[in-house]
């Protein structure tokens, strides 16, 4: 169980001093990032990783948290004043929050947004205090076994969840294992598609690829609507909910925060299938569903609630398994990794204190944003009318200063342009890019850990099939992978009928 003395110990630091500062900066910035549309909280946390660098592990990572929590919030406000979600995750909110805005509600919408973002955030978080000791003392008793069927599992969740195209899935994860075995094998030592480089004896630079698939590309992306940006004119009044119309949220908060909770906790599904999950659920339990999508407070509580509440999900077995549930959180895991702490069940017997700080810095993150978002809401508002022009080669400025600033070599830059490039591209012609980044990381760990189990049990891999937890766990990849194959040939036979009926 979560150890209340080491949590109260962990507010008292991340609420004094530099951290303090950090946390509310990251915020700060995050919302920004998450108003603007093409920003998304992956890129914000890629981007200033390398800046965190010079400052304490806890500093640090209090302000990523900012960020990641901020912009996950901040992607709704460009959804309900412009009908463009911020981030991904926010397109639920385009539903309700729109049609508020057209009926000169946008201050009430954001108000009801930012509310119900804390509310779903901050309850994911104290779930996140609570049951990630509990996660992480039964993980004490895996081994390799267990370790290699969790990644298993973790690439078969990734591949099948990934849109309207299985196949293409499941190259962008077959590049991800392809890349995770550049550099030394790690039972033998000996090189592995280095091509002679001794720069990729050590592996590709995760932080300067994350940049470039996450950051870089997205500048890439945005060169292409330099000009067509859309513009905000609404007026913002009555921001502050009021006590009636929280109240007729409530039973959108009840179905959305558990689903958050459970969508993040599995890997690789993200806050957009959260929230469109959450909108769902209350849409169809309502009395008045027909109320939806025209301007309804409960759907945009509902969206925005849900997409919260899967943060602390997300991170749940990043920081106890090592296993990131989604591309926010594999940044996050590398941002740990540079400061010397290693995501897993260790973490926990060895670094007590850093991840009860971690928790606080979670559970005041959530708080922060609200508050910051209640009282900078006009502000915010007007920060989708950024300057492109300018916006642009800031990005690209950053990118390749941050990339440098990791090693102090020209390597990284290279690694950041091609990755940049690459991700520009994928992301041109619909290859997901999240899959191909969280292979990489369980692709490593699947190969180790089934290779370290072959040696524990002399060769007999039946080993599997006589451990409970492992078997367990290759029967969900198994059934996970079923279940997403049938849905993707139901979608498209049921789209096959539709264009017979057009006569297409």
């Amino acid at each position: 169980m979560v150890d209340l003395g080491l949590l109260f110990d962990g507010f008292g630091t991340v609420l004094s001093g530099y951290n303090l500062i950090a946390l509310v900066l990251g915020s700060f910035f995050g919302i920004i990032i998450g108003a603007i549309p093409g920003l998304t909280a992956t890129m914000g946390i890629a981007i200033l990783v390398p800046f965190t660098f010079g400052m304490t592990p806890i500093t640090g990572i209090v302000m990523l948290l900012g960020i990641y929590t901020g912009a996950i919030y901040g992607g709704g406000i460009a959804s309900i004043l412009i009908k463009t979600p911020g981030t991904p995750a926010a397109a639920a909110t385009v539903f309700d929050g729109y049609p508020m805005a057209q009926q000169g509600l946008a201050g009430k919408a954001i108000g009801i947004a930012t509310i119900s973002s804390g509310i779903g955030g901050t309850f994911t978080a104290l779930c996140l205090a609570f049951f990630a000791p509990i996660l992480a003392s039964f993980a004490l008793r895996f081994s390799a076994p267990e370790y290699f069927a969790l990644a298993v599992f973790g690439l078969a969740v990734t591949i099948t969840l990934s849109g309207r195209s299985p196949v293409k899935g499941v190259m962008s994860g077959l590049l991800g294992l392809l890349l995770a075995m550049v550099g030394l094998d790690p039972m033998g030592g000996y090189q592995r598609f280095t091509f002679g480089f001794a720069e990729l004896t050590g592996g590709l630079s995760f932080v300067p690829m994350l940049i470039g698939l996450f950051a870089l590309s997205e500048g890439f992306l945005q060169v292409e609507v330099i000009l067509t940006a859309p513009r905000v004119s609404a007026v913002l009044t009555n921001i502050l909910p009021t006590l009636k119309d929280l109240k007729a949220c409530l039973p959108a908060y009840v179905r959305a925060c558990p689903i958050g909770l459970i969508v993040g906790i599995t890997p690789a599904i993200g806050a957009d299938t959260s929230a469109f999950l959450s909108y769902a659920e209350t849409k169809r339990a309502s009395k008045n569903p027909e109320s939806f999508g025209k301007g309804n407070p409960a759907g945009v509580a509902a969206a925005q609630c849900g997409e919260n509440a899967s943060t602390g999900g997300d991170v749940l077995p990043m920081i106890t398994l090592g296993i990131p549930g989604d591309a926010a959180t594999a940044v996050l895991m590398g941002a740990l990794t540079i400061h010397n702490l290693q995501p897993g069940p260790m973490l926990f017997q060895s670094h007590r204190e850093v991840v009860h700080q971690i928790f606080a810095g979670m559970i005041a993150a959530n708080v922060v944003f609200v508050i910051l978002g209640l009282i900078f809401a006009r502000f915010f508002a007007q920060v989708i009318n950024v300057d492109r022009r300018f916006l642009i080669p800031l990005i690209f400025i950053t990118c390749m200063v941050g990339s440098y600033a990791i090693n102090n070599v020209f390597y990284d830059l290279a690694t950041c342009a091609i990755f940049g490039l690459l991700g520009y591209f994928m992301i041109r012609y619909d290859f997901p890019v999240a899959p191909m980044v969280l292979a990489q990381i369980l692709g490593s760990m699947m190969e180790s850990n089934y290779r370290r189990a072959v040696v524990m049990f002399q060769g007999d891999v039946s080993m599997f099939l006589t451990r409970p937890i492992a078997l367990t766990i290759l029967a969900l990849a198994a059934f996970t992978t079923y279940v997403a194959v049938r849905r993707q040939r139901e979608a498209l036979k049921q789209e096959a009928e539709q264009l017979a009926a057009l006569g297409l």
